[in-house]
């Protein structure tokens, strides 16, 4: 590396040496100079001559320092388009050329559709890489006419979407969608899938929220077959399910209807078949949980377990109804209470989320905490047995059923209950997250803002006997 390019401080950096030699060379060209001004000058022609050595002499050193500026060492002063150079670091000492500088970059999720016909999709990469977007996964919906194109890109980060858009439009798409993707969607799609399929043939819960991963931002909701008052759903789909645009009917397992909806997207006939396998999948593994489940014990000495809970537990549950007061069923049920037991079947389903029971060494529950699918939101809710009530339960329930909220991707929850209710306040406000409230009529909604680290259980209660604080043992 020459010491033209060689910086100190952001500097070049001059050595004594060379400024040395080019002082020598200016006094010996001195010298010669003028032995040869007087050899010349004392001549017939001498004058003439001295005249000419001066222009050629002239012309030289311009044709110098012309043709130094044009393949000299200096870096060119146009814009030739490049991205900026970044300083060289200790592995670069040796490099011949600048290294440049990978700027900031965006992911982006996008969908159009182009003519079925060859070349289109050719058009519509190069129109890509006209704008620097890189194509980092293709996925292609055949339709009746056309094709749907779903892409993940990765675009310079000053490029905005607005411009992706018109890129695209221009190459011959048409009814383009953007929108932000993150690290999440660089899986590509047969894994996701596979990996979805792992996750409902495990938990019956799991099959809303994967079909919200599967199809992308939607709203999914269950309608049971028979309604509370036991008539039946006026909604009725053929096995197949109906596909209408933007909406997607699919027969659940237990009888019921599984509505998928999009406004925003229509969906493509691929994705109808993928969601179909999905819930057909759910039907031939039958219901099904996770068995596991946490011993804990109690401040007071008395061992309780957390499990997982369904439709098999109905009959407990009731029971517990029987031992509870008036008031604690109407702080949970916001009705009749003579209703309360109605609502059991759809509230332990997995269809409609996922329901923790809380379990006496003798088998009797005394507590139930609900998470519950509501379309785009999600609901928590909690009954404790009066006898239980006190004791840190609510507070354990709320605290695992926040953080199953979590895993499931969820950005809130929300619990109504009543403005006296000061228990299920409390639960709310040991969560430690941010908090909204809203009351009408006496009636109180509490949503907290979800974050990225999953919430733990409030309490740690050691799975032996008599002993607080250590981890709780899994059977």
């Amino acid at each position: 590396m020459s010491d033209v390019t060689r910086t100190k401080h952001g500097r070049p950096v001059h050595h004594w040496r060379r400024d040395v030699v080019e002082l020598a060379a200016l006094f010996t060209a001195v010298a010669v100079a003028d032995a040869v001004a007087n050899l010349i000058g004392h001549g017939p022609d001498g004058p003439a001559l001295l005249l000419i050595s001066a222009v050629a002499l002239a012309a030289t050193a311009g044709f110098h320092v012309w043709w130094s500026r044009r393949h000299g060492h200096a870096p060119p002063t146009s814009d030739t388009g490049a991205r900026p150079i970044t300083q060289a670091g200790p592995s670069d000492e040796h490099a011949t050329t600048p290294r440049a500088v990978a700027g900031a970059s965006t992911l982006w999720r996008m969908r159009t559709t182009v003519k079925d016909e060859p070349g289109s999709l050719a058009a519509l990469c190069t129109a890509l890489a006209g704008q620097r977007v890189d194509i980092l996964s293709l996925q292609t919906h055949p339709l009746a006419e056309g094709t749907v194109d779903e892409f993940l890109l990765r675009a310079p980060g000053e490029l905005p979407a607005a411009e992706i858009s018109r890129a695209v439009s221009r190459a011959g798409g048409t009814t383009t969608w953007i929108e932000r993707a993150d690290a999440h969607d660089l899986v590509d799609a047969p894994t996701r899938v596979l990996g979805l399929a792992a996750r409902t043939a495990l938990d019956a819960a799991e099959l809303p929220l994967a079909l919200r991963q599967l199809l992308g931002r939607c709203t999914i909701r269950s309608l049971p077959a028979t309604s509370l008052g036991g008539r039946r759903a006026p909604e009725e789909v053929p096995a197949e399910g109906t596909l209408e645009d933007t909406v997607m009917r699919l027969r659940a397992p237990e009888g019921g209807v599984i509505t998928v909806e999009r406004p925003y997207l229509p969906f493509t006939p691929t994705e109808f078949a993928r969601a179909r396998a999905l819930v057909e999948l759910d039907a031939r593994l039958g219901p099904r949980i996770p068995r596991s489940q946490d011993v804990l014990t109690l401040p007071e000495g008395s061992a309780i377990t957390v499990r997982r809970a369904d439709t098999r537990d109905v009959e407990a549950a009731k029971a517990m109804h029987e031992r509870c007061s008036a008031r604690t069923l109407g702080m949970r049920y916001h009705g009749p209470i003579g209703d309360a037991d109605r609502y059991l079947n759809h509230l332990l389903s997995p269809r409609f989320g996922r329901t923790l029971a809380v379990q006496t060494a003798s088998g009797r529950i005394v507590g139930l905490g609900h998470l519950l699918w509501d379309g785009d939101e999600t609901e928590v809710a909690l009954l404790v047995e009066d006898e239980w009530q006190q004791r840190g339960i609510g507070g354990e329930l709320l605290g695992r059923l926040v953080a199953m909220a979590v895993d499931a991707g969820c950005e809130s929850v929300y619990a109504v209950t009543q403005a006296s209710n000061t228990g299920m306040v409390a639960a709310m406000r040991g969560l430690g997250l941010p908090l909204d409230y809203q009351i009408e009529e006496g009636t109180l909604v509490i949503t907290a803002r979800l974050g990225t680290t999953p919430v733990t259980s409030l309490l740690s209660y050691d799975g032996r006997q008599g002993q607080v604080g250590g981890p709780a043992r899994r059977d």
